[in-house]
């Protein structure tokens, strides 16, 4: 084997994949919105289950579904008739997931799917056969040929069949109007999901970590407050506690540059025109603040415009928004 016949063998696959998934626009069709209507209206949740290459496919498409606000599981069907059937409640919905349409573990809890009225999804590449036909609706799977050169592996058809399930599963988030928000809700672990919830509030330097002087305050005693607190910033405010200007580490730049008295008061030398942001806010908007205007730190403000807090880049870091 050379490399050029490993490169052909790889693009072999991709266009025999390629072809089984666009055989598929064809069959969104009127059982594809069947389909999609019982998963609607499904009050428990959506049970898949399938065995061998189909069950790790089945398992995907439940994990889809799940993080995209449909209630979902995987089941095995080995395990089922094993004590496993226990799960399923008459209000819920069953998707079975099997090529031949005929796996005996599928067939064997059919039985007591039927007996419990649970609505039936099959996935099958032969519509004729012992699934589909029991099934209250079939989306089918089957693809002209499998990638495998020996035509044995399951390879075109497992990658129809999940294509199939993320169109099941994305046309019913369209239709609850499931949000990024709710999204990140069900993903508070990833970087996603700390970037829709967290807000200024949660992450904010706060209480004695704020570097806060007032206007009188000298240039040196600022830069104390600064080093002191290690935020790079510090925040000037009135006596109702409302800012009225910010001192950073490039005010500080600039006034090095021009030799000014240390004496001097910082509200002589501070940024008057500063941007706040309030606790209720995203700490990613935070983040987009900051970036856009090339700047490390924030002043935090109630409705009153008094300081309540601090927020920088470092605490963006520490929290994953960044």
């Amino acid at each position: 084997m050379t490399k050029d016949s490993f490169c052909r063998l790889g693009l072999a696959v991709i266009a025999t994949e390629k072809q089984a998934i666009e055989a598929l626009a064809e069959r969104i069709d009127e059982q594809f919105a069947l389909a999609c209507e019982l998963v609607l209206q499904c009050k428990g949740r959506v049970v898949v289950s399938g065995m061998g290459k189909s069950g790790h496919i089945g398992r995907k498409i439940a994990a889809t579904m799940a993080s995209t606000g449909t209630p979902a599981f995987f089941l095995h069907p080995g395990e089922a008739s094993h004590g496993d059937l226990g799960m399923i409640t008459a209000q819920d919905l069953v998707v079975a997931i099997s090529n031949s349409g005929e796996s005996e573990e599928l067939l064997t809890i059919l039985p007591i799917i039927k007996r419990l009225h649970v609505p039936l999804i099959a996935m099958t590449g032969n519509p004729n056969s012992t699934l589909a036909k029991m099934a209250n609706v079939h989306l089918d799977i089957s693809v002209e040929k499998e990638a495998c050169p020996l035509g044995l592996a399951p390879t075109s058809s497992t990658t129809a069949t999940l294509v199939m399930g993320d169109a099941l599963a994305i046309s019913v988030l369209d239709a609850r109007g499931f949000t990024a928000d709710d999204f990140a809700r069900s993903h508070p672990g990833g970087r996603l999901g700390r970037r829709l919830l967290i807000q200024i509030g949660d992450v904010m330097h706060q209480g004695l970590q704020i570097p806060q002087v007032e206007a009188s305050t000298s240039l040196k005693e600022t830069l104390m407050v600064i080093s002191a607190k290690g935020l790079g910033i510090a925040v000037i405010t009135n006596e109702q506690q409302q800012v009225l200007g910010v001192f950073t580490d490039g005010d500080l730049r600039r006034t090095l540059d021009q030799n000014h008295n240390l004496d001097r008061p910082i509200e002589t030398l501070m940024t008057k025109e500063c941007k706040t942001i309030h606790p209720d806010q995203l700490a990613a908007e935070a983040l987009e603040m900051m970036d856009r205007m090339a700047i490390n730190a924030l002043p935090v403000v109630n409705q009153e415009q008094q300081l309540i807090g601090v927020i920088n880049m470092h605490a963006l870091l520490r929290a994953g928004v960044v």
